[in-house]
């Protein structure tokens, strides 16, 4: 059974990147926000007396279904308000930085030039606009795999897909992102 403490950490190391894959979904700063609070909170309220070792999980789950919630909200609030042009979203381009995640990393940044911190910048940019650009299963998928750590198996369950839709997805979606990072010249 997890401890308080032990949960809080958890909550702690899982916040920063719950939100960028949420923001990465739904494109949408205040939502994500949202998303990863709403599934905090159920992970706590319903799940804080599971052993450690679940709540990545189980916080995987609890994420992709808050997310998915979000989607059907917005979809039925779009179709009661589809004629209101001012209940849709004007903030299509926001000021995220891929970049503050490398921030705790002071010992690279102290070394390295400014000319590699601004070349590093574009490319992850660019790397992050092309992620927003794949399909939502892509994209899920793709983060849970690369961004997450998580393994296959981890990966399906958590998407409530089969591994072989996992492997495919990611597949496609590694394909996408290197064709399109390849066209604007970048190769990794």
């Amino acid at each position: 059974m997890a401890t308080e403490l032990e949960l809080s950490n958890f909550l702690k190391s899982a916040e920063k990147r719950a939100f960028k894959r949420s923001y990465y979904h739904v494109r949408n700063e205040e939502a994500a926000l949202d998303i990863v609070q709403d599934s905090m909170m159920k992970l706590c309220e319903h799940y804080g007396d599971k052993p450690v070792e679940e709540l990545p999980m189980l916080f995987q789950r609890i994420l992709s279904n808050c997310t998915l919630d979000w989607f059907r909200r917005q979809k039925t609030r779009n179709a009661l308000f589809s004629n209101l042009g001012d209940f849709e979203s004007a903030n299509e381009e926001d000021d995220f930085d891929l970049l503050e995640s490398f921030n705790s990393d002071s010992d690279a940044g102290a070394s390295a030039s400014a000319e590699t911190l601004t070349d590093r910048a574009q490319v992850l940019h660019a790397i992050e606009l092309e992620i927003l650009n794949l399909p939502a299963r892509q994209r899920e998928a793709f983060l849970m795999r690369y961004w997450e750590e998580m393994d296959v198996a981890e990966t399906a369950a958590a998407m409530g897909c089969s591994e072989g839709s996992v492997k495919t997805h990611c597949s496609r979606a590694v394909q996408a992102l290197s064709k399109a990072l390849k066209s604007k010249g970048l190769g990794l």
